[in-house]
């Protein structure tokens, strides 16, 4: 997942990213190495803003 496709508004509901990031955190044994806290950073913001997204949706 590139930064841009984060910025351009994420197609996967705040769920489906949730999922990933816990199976991230799974797989890493609770340890994040470099590579897998970049590929968390990216994941949280993606799921922010599908967060953001259902919220504005709601509204």
């Amino acid at each position: 997942m590139s930064p841009e496709s984060v910025a351009s508004g994420s197609v996967r509901s705040a769920a489906e990213v949730n999922e990933q990031i816990r199976a991230l955190w799974l797989r890493a044994g609770g340890s994040l190495s470099t590579q897998e806290r970049e590929e968390y950073e990216l994941l949280v913001v993606e799921w922010a803003a599908a967060i953001r997204s259902s919220i504005i949706e709601a509204a």
